[in-house]
């Protein structure tokens, strides 16, 4: 994808239509670069989701093609991965729309005495 595009949307919470997966791995990366088994394990810590290896690879390489994460050399099997600069602006517009989303329902609920 042309920088131009992807620079277009880093204000728009591109991140909306990827999936759950594909933020968990942007949360998980912006912690430092991890290999798939190492995201694996660390999604699991946080959220205590198990991503199966279809779903991180194809996560992955739809992160890759947004030019959200990038790959870094191969260390011996392993193919670790890193959060880009647009990656972390991504995930930082899609967190503040979560957290504008969780308050207003927060105050639905109080509102509706639910």
């Amino acid at each position: 994808m042309a920088a131009s595009r992807r620079d277009s949307r880093v204000g728009q919470d591109v991140l909306r239509r990827v999936g759950e997966a594909s933020v968990l791995i942007l949360i998980s990366l912006a912690g430092g670069p991890k290999h798939g088994y190492a995201l694996i394990q660390d999604i699991k810590e946080l959220a205590d989701v198990e991503l199966g290896p279809g779903t991180l690879y194809g996560a992955l390489d739809r992160l890759e093609r947004l030019g959200l994460i990038e790959p870094l050399p191969a260390d011996d099997r392993r193919h670790p991965y890193r959060i880009t600069a647009p990656g972390a602006a991504a995930l930082r517009v899609h967190l503040d729309s979560l957290e504008r989303v969780s308050a207003a329902g927060r105050l639905r609920l109080q509102l509706g005495g639910i």
